[in-house]
């Protein structure tokens, strides 16, 4: 009787509650990427936290001519118009949790950044036909201010090099080289080493 007297004890409400946080939280900061391959809505934990390539030797040089399809229909994002410029492409979807959380640390980037010269791009992965409504939800509800639109086929398997799980982001130096590469968002630690990627490819001279 004294042992059970005990289990009650320890296993008292309060102690449920909060063990139940615990798991909520670890779930959600576990879930740091998504498989751009998954249908949506469905997300899978690819990794238990973001990764920075720093490889640049493996990295592909930026095809500046490549064009993608523009958010609401206006004309192609042409990635030349950006040559000479410090520039971050951010691979995404609506669907993508950890994106969701990002979103708002790009735009905070931008906002931060845009004033130096720093452009970004945000290029979902999704089909532009079947997502352009919630594209432009998402856009809205997350008060975006950079250029959105939608990767083709060949620019993100170019850029993803076989890595599908998004969020990605490329940091691009002027003269079109991926200088660093993010995989995964981890909301402790990709912020600040964005920000510190950033202000490393300002001052290479293009």
């Amino acid at each position: 009787m004294q042992k059970k007297a005990t289990e009650v004890k320890f296993w008292s409400p309060l102690r449920i509650v909060a063990t139940i946080i615990v798991l909520a939280l670890l779930a959600l900061f576990g879930l740091s990427s998504c498989n751009s391959n998954d249908p949506p809505p469905r997300s899978t934990a690819a990794r238990p936290t973001a990764r920075v390539n720093a490889g640049l030797n493996s990295l592909p040089r930026l095809v500046l001519d490549a064009e993608n399809r523009a958010a609401a229909g206006a004309q192609p994002i042409k990635l030349s118009n950006y040559s000479g410029k410090v520039l971050l492409v951010n691979l995404w979807a609506t669907w993508c949790g950890p994106c969701r959380m990002e979103t708002p640390e790009l735009v905070k980037l931008h906002k931060e950044f845009q004033s130096r010269g720093v452009e970004m791009i945000g290029l979902s992965t999704e089909d532009p036909e079947a997502s352009a409504q919630s594209v432009s939800e998402f856009v809205r509800e997350y008060e975006v201010d950079y250029q959105v639109g939608w990767a083709t086929r060949e620019v993100a398997q170019t850029l993803m090099q076989g890595h599908t799980s998004i969020p990605q982001s490329f940091i691009i130096a002027r003269d079109g080289r991926i200088v660093r590469r993010f995989i995964g968002f981890n909301p402790s630690t990709t912020p600040p080493q964005l920000k510190q990627a950033l202000e490393e490819a300002l001052v290479e001279k293009g």
